[in-house]
């Protein structure tokens, strides 16, 4: 068993990975000349004062998005955007592109759950269709069944549904998914019988985490509820003071407990703090995870399932495992131990194990299974014993740890660790274990070895098996694509040097025959937030931006944590200049290797992606001719007053402390636009659901920057009034907006038209 919280509060981009292609000869756009037609948002400052520094706002009005005068100006805006988007003369090349290379592959397949049995239970949407349906099938050659399709609803409702979290028992006989619409993200989970696809009890609504476990007997259902707001509340608390509930499978939920959560009786939950619990496979114990917000590090707790009464109001005795200061970024449980992944006093991460059997075991009696030179990413418990994963430079490494029925076989070496074992992997790239970026489980301690999806940067994520000899065989689950791996494109490898000596990784990714001679159009995206590092993937979208041409370059900043801990912490908070800085680095580099120039280098970046390069434009706006922040976190200093930006202190900052305050507007895009600048041309894009960036991120980034450039270039803002943050958008909206971004982007890099 492995457990990592589904992230719902990052601010993390669905479309970081299908970032678009590039241009080359400007060709006029028709539509921009109604721009001059277009309403302007009208100034009205208001000015607040933070530790002695006056910061003013003059679009603060345009938070209240439902206001006429607001929602007029969004919509003409939109509607300006969607006419100039589609008078670019490559718009339609790149979604028929798009469209044809989907089609190359008959299916996608995600979140593979295994059991005994030889059980699958996963997501999967055939080519053509619109959204993922949940799956089941027992052997992988055997027959597959549709337990649940989205579509249905949307059909009902007139509005895209998607699944966004789903949670399969060890035993795999029960599933819950989590369903939301128009990309809210406002789950309602449903729980079935796997086999039949039989509802089991009431739809559990508010459960936007998803964090569902199962009890080995199949009897109860925990999860972690968001509380019900009552009208006039402040949007603020809408993730504060979440609850660890249980409840029977097949029960109501009038009848469910909270086990965690602030104010139940002997709990010390603050009401940040999210708790997430885990029923261990062999029916020993419960353990829960605190989540801070975002914050990478958990705290963790354990109890005798023995100790769960539905009937009883008295108390858990919850045992503190490990505090905050423990540094435990994940963590697995087998047999009687648990094992974390922790950066106290090793910066790449090393594993540590606990016995919950030794009597009054203490914080301190955690034992050191191993360390590794290179960067641990994550871990995961299987029937035949421990594996993990190890970044070594841009390429993942796997790891197992063979262990028979004890681990301990004696008192003598009880603390001796088995020897490790590499794995050979048939793929130079990445896969998951666990983390930000996974919620399924890659083991399952009913089942030996482990199942992990592979890419690289020019390999299609393919699905693996891998059993306890350490032999790995492809599961066939996800098929095999004309265009997966596609044999003109090549990838470089490189380092860039920041602006205080700081060697940047960047990855270089163009068709074998482009000539390196400046002229190559690129786009260029980072994140480097959260310590969420770009991984090697590949996806059948780039081949339209590649195959005309084009460059994609992704860099890894400080922010990510593609060096370890302190790489993370290097671009955070008060530090976080650096990350904006090492993209601009990044962007020179790619000049000075005439790999292209500054009229033809674009950047896109996602969500907190957002910071990185709506930064990078305000602080360098002479060396883009292109800039692209997707549902972008643009207005750091108000990100507090949002529902999310409590959940995001630890990751960025808060404006109660002067430190905070200075570093928040510091990297807030919005304060850092300067009247009559040469801004480079910016398409700002944004679903108006979205749960995690508001989107007056986007309008009033754009409003400003509409008055404040003296370019000439556009300003446009794209909004999807059916999407959120991008999580749940369907193939049809993701497609759209994919080509949309490329045809930007080419019209504004020089990418010229088929002739």
């Amino acid at each position: 068993m492995q457990f990592t919280m589904p992230r719902a509060l990052l601010t993390l981009a669905a479309l970081l990975m299908t970032a678009a292609p590039l241009a080359q000869t400007p060709v006029p756009t028709p539509a921009h000349t109604s721009a001059a037609a277009l309403p302007v948002a009208p100034v009205r400052p208001v000015t607040d004062t933070f530790f002695g520094t006056q910061v003013t706002d003059p679009y603060r009005y345009m938070e209240d998005v439902k206001a006429p005068e607001v929602a007029d100006w969004m919509k003409a805006h939109s509607d300006h955007a969607r006419r100039t988007l589609d008078a670019l003369p490559l718009r339609k090349e790149f979604l028929s592109d798009l469209q044809r290379f989907e089609s190359s592959v008959s299916a996608r397949v995600t979140e593979v759950w295994r059991a005994p049995g030889d059980r699958f239970v996963y997501l999967k949407r055939a080519a053509g269709a619109n959204a993922f349906k949940l799956v089941t099938r027992v052997g992988l050659q055997g027959e597959e069944t549709v337990l649940f399709d989205p579509d249905t609803l949307a059909r009902q409702t007139g509005k895209p549904h998607a699944i966004n979290t789903l949670a399969v028992s060890h035993d795999g006989r029960l599933a819950a998914y989590g369903v939301s619409a128009a990309g809210s993200e406002a789950a309602t989970t449903y729980v079935i019988e796997v086999a039949t696809g039989k509802a089991l009890g009431e739809p559990i609504p508010r459960t936007d985490y998803g964090a569902v476990s199962f009890t080995p007997d199949g009897r109860f259902v925990a999860y972690n509820q968001l509380v019900d707001l009552k009208p006039g509340a402040p949007a603020t608390e809408k993730y504060r003071n979440s609850r660890a509930m249980v409840r029977p499978v097949d029960g109501k939920n009038s009848i469910a407990r909270p086990l965690l959560g602030t104010g139940l009786p002997g709990s010390t939950l603050k009401p940040d703090e999210s708790p997430a619990l885990q029923f261990t496979a062999d029916g020993r114990w419960m353990i829960a995870a605190i989540f801070n917000g975002v914050q990478r590090e958990i705290m963790l707790y354990a109890a005798p399932q023995s100790a769960l009464r539905m009937r009883t109001a008295a108390p858990i005795r919850w045992r503190l495992l490990a505090n905050y200061s423990d540094e435990v970024n994940a963590f697995t449980y087998r047999e009687n131990q648990v094992f974390t992944l922790s950066m106290k006093n090793a910066p790449r991460g090393r594993i540590l194990r606990l016995d919950l059997l030794e009597s009054n075991p203490r914080r301190d009696a955690w034992v050191q299974v191993l360390e590794s030179q290179q960067v641990i990413t994550g871990l995961t418990a299987a029937r035949d014993g421990l594996y993990f994963e190890a970044r070594d430079g841009n390429v993942k490494r796997l790891y197992r740890q063979a262990m028979g029925n004890s681990p301990t076989p004696n008192a003598a070496n009880r603390n001796a660790p088995p020897p490790v074992q590499a794995v050979a992997l048939p793929v130079a790239g990445n896969f998951w274990l666990n983390g930000f970026e996974s919620n399924w489980e890659a083991g399952n301690p009913l089942v030996p070895g482990v199942q992990i999806f592979m890419a690289g940067w020019t390999q299609a994520r393919q699905h693996y098996i891998v059993d306890e000899t350490g032999k790995v065989s492809n599961s066939g689950l996800q098929p095999a694509g004309a265009l997966d791996t596609p044999a003109d494109i090549v990838a470089t490898e490189t380092q860039c040097r920041s602006h205080d000596g700081a060697m940047v990784p960047m990855s270089i990714v163009h068709r074998r025959d482009i000539k390196l001679d400046g002229s190559n159009p690129v786009i260029l995206t980072a994140y480097a937030s959260y310590g969420i590092t770009i991984e090697p993937g590949y996806s059948v979208n780039r081949l339209a931006w590649l195959n005309r041409g084009g460059v994609y370059a992704f860099a890894n900043p400080r922010g990510s944590s593609v060096f370890g801990k302190q790489w993370y912490e290097a671009g955070k908070q008060t530090t976080k200049p650096n990350t904006w800085r090492d993209l601009i680095a990044c962007g020179e580099q790619l000049i000075s290797m005439k790999v292209t120039s500054r009229e033809r280098l674009g950047i896109i970046g996602g969500s907190a992606g957002g910071i990185t390069v709506g930064r990078a434009m305000t602080e360098r706006p002479d060396l883009f001719a292109a800039v692209v922040p997707q549902v972008g976190s643009l207005d750091m200093v108000r990100m507090e007053t949002t529902p999310n930006g409590i959940p995001n202190i630890p990751e960025f900052g808060s404006v109660a402390t002067e430190p905070g305050f200075r570093a928040l507007l510091a990297m807030s895009t919005y304060h850092q636009i300067k009247d009559k600048t040469a801004y480079p041309a910016v398409m700002l894009t944004h679903g108006v659901n979205d749960p995690r960036v508001e989107v007056w991120h986007s309008t009033k980034t754009a409003a400003r920057l509409m008055a404040a450039t003296s370019s000439g270039k556009p300003v446009l803002l794209r909004l999807d009034y059916q999407a959120g943050h991008g999580v749940g958008n369907t193939r049809e909206q993701q497609q759209a907006e994919t080509a949309d971004v490329l045809a930007f982007f080419a019209r504004h890099l020089g990418m010229a038209a088929a002739k």
